[in-house]
């Protein structure tokens, strides 16, 4: 009966505990930059991008639909999967994919811990570690009791449940992770506890794509980058699964246009936040970390207030930011894609 209460509510509280901007929202960032860049094409690479959108045989409205839809998909990737710590069941969403359809295990890749310093992988800024968490609530201290001991997926690498018991499903350890690796270095005993496990970075993620879309340019990959606007949401860079997360995220959707989050105003003073990686550069990281440095900033409020006018206030940063960063990203595409 415990194990039953502890499951309803955990399907409850992990309903959307990490997606940070709803899927929507992403894509919805990723079609404005796009469109930022139609309208600007003066101070932007928008020549380059569609000289190149034209020649895969994309209109530029069909281009940004497909890398708006790649950024919403990265949420829903099932190339993650924790086993538990004595049946060696492996599962790629929490209370036993009951909440698939809502939130994956992957998404426990989409943070930037800005409140501390380097990871134990060598990454200049860490992901989400529970253990090193400097700010946490409910849902975090539920799901670290509830996947206690519970390790990430290696395939046949010889992590175990008890007696050696293993239903692995994915190499998440010899794939998504080594993946999402870009230079750093792991080992597979900092994934045998979910409490302790240091989830590598998002910005990593997004390296890891954006060097997929240079090896072969597609608007798909390259739209899998874009799901890096995550760091500007500013639960994934003070990280946390908690205090206020869902209902963020359920509000910036909700008002997404009612108060002109997308204002190409506000975009273009934006785009001065950040500098621009050099076209000669294949590492998009700096770029990224520095849109996750103006969330944390500025939108630590929105952890602890649900006032409309402070969320606002939030929202018309960190929105226009996302797009801009979007809008820098995809110039550095184009000047790539044209060389």
């Amino acid at each position: 009966m415990y194990k039953l209460l502890i499951t309803s509510l955990l399907a409850a509280l992990l309903a959307t505990p990490a997606q940070a901007f709803q899927q929507i929202t992403h894509k919805r960032i990723a079609i404005d930059a796009v469109n930022y860049m139609r309208n600007n094409p003066g101070t932007t690479e928008y020549a380059k991008l569609k000289a190149w959108v034209n020649a895969a045989g994309y209109t530029v409205d069909q281009f940004a639909e497909v890398l708006g839809q790649g950024a919403y998909d990265v949420d829903d990737f099932q190339d993650t999967y924790l086993c538990g710590a004595v049946t060696g069941d492996c599962v790629y969403a929490p209370v036993f994919n009951a909440g698939a359809s809502l939130v994956n295990y992957t998404s426990y890749w989409h943070f930037q811990n800005h409140t501390r310093g380097p990871d134990v992988h060598g990454n200049d800024l860490g992901g989400y570690n529970y253990d090193l968490l400097t700010v946490w609530g409910d849902i975090d201290n539920l799901a670290a009791s509830w996947l206690v001991g519970d390790y990430l997926d290696d395939g046949n690498g010889g992590m175990s449940g008890w007696f050696w018991a293993d239903d692995s499903e994915y190499n998440s350890y010899g794939i998504t992770e080594a993946n999402y690796r870009q230079g750093s270095h792991s080992a597979k005993s900092m994934y045998d506890d979910f409490e302790e496990i240091p989830f590598q970075p998002i910005d990593n993620l997004g390296q890891y794509w954006y060097s997929q879309f240079l090896a072969q340019p597609t608007a798909q990959s390259l739209g899998f980058v874009m799901h890096t606007t995550d760091l500007l949401q500013p639960h994934h860079v003070w990280t946390t699964s908690a205090l206020n997360h869902s209902g963020w995220e359920g509000w910036v959707a909700d008002y997404y246009d009612s108060e002109n989050l997308n204002d190409d105003t506000l975009v273009t003073q934006a785009l001065s936040n950040f500098v621009p990686v050099n076209s000669n550069n294949h590492d998009i990281r700096p770029l990224l970390t520095q849109g996750g440095a103006l969330a944390y900033s500025s939108g630590g409020i929105v952890l602890s207030s649900t006032d409309h006018n402070d969320r606002v206030q939030v929202a018309r940063t960190v929105v226009p930011n996302a797009i801009a960063m979007v809008v820098h990203i995809l110039n550095h595409a184009a000047q790539r894609v044209s060389q």
